[in-house]
């Protein structure tokens, strides 16, 4: 087959294609035996006429579309492997020539992966920063616990810090007095002091009795993490409906054996320091992870695919359509909650859609280079453990299933070449 390849821009490529004989009698080959299966010719059963007299039967028009469809498929496949081309795009095909089963010339236009330029990774150090547990650590957790096993007592009281007081509440703005959509609650339970509300707003509900209402005014941070409520001003009515003392434990080896499989205090603080390191070293490792990735992408040159780009944002897009509505909030709510629309929110999104392909094209290129492999047990394990995590029928099926396996896989190479990069970045 003759190729001859043009580059109409970084991402975007011109094939014009010219089979050779080869091609088209294998493609012609295969297109009668899928013809010949349920072909009906006198005196042979479907599948076992001679491919000859199949042709000679067969419907031309069918016969020349399907023998066109898998010409050119085998055409473009060879011709992708030949100049190693990676699409990202379905492409666009033009017949330029052709005479039935003996001349075909195409002309194919796809968007593809552009050049990319790697920095000497092997030589990009970072040290990993210690994980330490602190005293410190462990107390806030046993505060926690001490928290959660508290007893609770119905008072009649003023509420004050370190209460749970039960309340319902909702928000409208200041100036429009139009409700904030997400700023209600019915019997919510509110641990005065625990600083997990807007700044201001337990401070208005200490000193409130069961059955007391307020009306009062919160003005919103401005690095709140919904843009639309940034220093706005809200007026929330709070209803309290219970007031409830926190009758904390004595915190002794009683204690520890009430909250867990603990026989003294010392078990109990030893678990937790133990989980907490766990924990910190996970969450280090990550850390460590996305800034090395991070520090090897910037330095890399990649001609990004604009189809990658728009695909990755809709994936974001998708996965926060799923947290809204998991927290039973409409797309819409959530957009105007934002004070944006979809395309602004697209806009918004860009950057780290770029970020986020160009790190993936960097790691697969270095995957390519270190021939990062792995092995037929290695993958079918990995799926034995993922099946063990998830009993779920429908979960294992969905495992066995090719693109599930596939994904699996190329998780496993860009595991293996993450520990590559670490052992280089780390290494004296």
């Amino acid at each position: 087959m003759q190729v001859t390849k043009k580059n109409l821009s970084d991402t975007k490529v011109q094939l014009v294609l010219i089979a050779d004989d080869k091609q088209l009698q294998a493609a012609k080959k295969e297109t009668l035996e899928h013809l010949a299966k349920d072909a009906k010719l006198p005196g042979f059963r479907p599948g076992k006429a001679p491919l000859n007299m199949v042709e000679k039967n067969a419907n031309q028009a069918t016969l020349q579309t399907e023998f066109l469809d898998r010409a050119m498929n085998l055409m473009y496949v060879a011709a992708l492997g030949d100049q190693n081309i990676r699409p990202v795009s379905q492409p666009a095909v033009k017949i330029t020539k052709f005479v039935p089963f003996t001349d075909l010339e195409i002309e194919v236009e796809v968007e593809v992966v552009g050049a990319i330029k790697l920095p000497d990774y092997k030589k990009i150090k970072k040290a990993k920063t210690p994980v330490k547990v602190t005293a410190a650590d462990v107390t806030e957790v046993i505060e926690q616990l001490k928290k959660r096993e508290a007893d609770k007592k119905d008072v009649t009281r003023a509420a004050k810090s370190g209460d749970q007081t039960t309340i319902n509440f909702k928000g409208v703005d200041t100036k429009t007095k139009e409700p904030i959509s997400g700023a209600d609650g019915k019997d919510y339970p509110l641990l005065l002091g625990s600083n997990t509300f807007i700044p201001g707003f337990e401070d208005n509900v200490i000193g409130m009795k069961a059955g007391e209402e307020k009306t009062f005014t919160i003005t919103f941070p401005k690095d709140y993490g919904v843009s639309a409520l940034q220093n706005r001003k809200v007026d929330f009515t709070v209803t309290v409906t219970k007031v409830q003392e926190m009758v904390e434990p004595k915190v002794d080896d009683a204690f520890a054996a009430k909250v867990g499989p603990f026989k003294t205090l010392d078990d109990l603080k030893a678990d937790i320091k133990k989980q907490l390191a766990t924990e910190k070293e996970y969450q280090a490792d990550r850390e460590y992870t996305d800034a090395l990735l991070t520090d090897i992408t910037s330095k890399a040159t990649v001609a990004i695919p604009e189809a990658l780009i728009e695909e990755q944002i809709d994936s974001l897009i998708n996965d926060q359509k799923q947290n809204a509505m998991y927290r039973g909030q409409t797309w819409q709510e959530f957009l105007e909650a934002q004070g944006l629309t979809e395309e602004e929110y697209r806009k918004k999104l860009r950057p780290d859609a770029e970020l986020r392909v160009k790190a993936g094209l960097v790691l697969g290129q270095i995957a390519e280079e270190e021939k990062v492999e792995i092995t037929p047990e290695e993958l079918e394990m990995r799926i034995q453990m993922l099946k063990a995590q998830y009993p779920d029928e429908k979960m294992q099926a969905e495992l066995d299933k090719p693109a599930s396996r596939r994904d699996i896989a190329s998780r496993m190479i860009s595991e293996k070449t993450v520990d590559k990069l670490t052992a280089y970045a780390t290494a004296k």
